[in-house]
């Protein structure tokens, strides 16, 4: 996941058609996304649920796209495995549900995946302090998780701003070889991805907005654009 300086989008599937999934995700890989972000909610955490291990395994023989899984659970821990086995290659959990966070992301790194934590809009960024060396990707919750369609939180630019700087100052003092990717997730569009990229996000989940656009490929090129 090497952005060199490279906006990535990640295409998320929890708004989609699902009796056209597979011809939209066509679409959505040969419009060049790079990522494919697989919601995972237990109806507990969000108040939804949406798909398992089962269906990110079926899609895994089929598509050869960066795999994004994030897992909106209460009990992230007893998940894991089953979604590094059906082929995840990137599994970000919510910090508000992983009392011991190191120990998952270092559970999560062991296995070969990448590892990210997910903060909701109210969760501050000090939770993230005593795990940065673990973590590969920071998501800025950009609406209250559990629907896609909300609305985009404006309040949320400045924490992404902030997280920049605390990747910085991270780098600055321990790593300087640290990639840290942030993503940004919910109401990202046309009229909002240029903001979230200005402030630092370096991956941009897309669903409804590229489901309801009719082209997905020319809508995604319009975005491209703006940034």
């Amino acid at each position: 996941m090497d952005l060199k300086g490279k906006v990535k989008t990640s295409f998320s599937i929890l708004n989609c058609d699902f009796y056209n999934l597979s011809e939209q995700l066509i679409q959505a890989e040969q419009a060049k996304v790079d990522m494919l972000h697989l919601d995972i909610m237990d109806g507990h955490f969000v108040p939804n649920l949406s798909i398992g291990p089962q269906v990110v395994s079926s899609l895994r023989k089929r598509f050869d796209l960066f795999f994004d899984v994030h897992l909106m659970v209460d009990n992230p821990d007893s998940l894991v495995d089953s979604f590094i086995d059906s082929g995840a290659d990137l599994i970000t959990v919510h910090a508000e549900v992983s009392p011991h966070l190191q120990r998952t992301l270092s559970y999560i790194k062991d296995c070969g995946k990448k590892a990210g934590v997910a903060l909701n809009p109210s969760t501050p960024l000090c939770c993230l302090e005593n795990v940065m060396g673990q973590l590969d990707l920071i998501m800025i919750m950009t609406v209250n998780p559990g629907f896609g369609g909300q609305e985009f939180i404006p309040g949320m630019v400045d924490k992404i701003s902030r997280t920049a700087e605390l990747i910085k100052d991270y780098r600055t003092k321990y790593d300087k070889k640290k990639l840290i990717e942030i993503e940004v997730d919910g109401g990202i569009d046309l009229k909002t991805a240029a903001r979230v990229v200005s402030a630092g996000a370096t991956v941009l989940v897309m669903g409804t907005a590229l489901c309801n656009s009719g082209d997905i490929a020319g809508y995604l090129n319009q975005v491209r654009e703006t940034l």
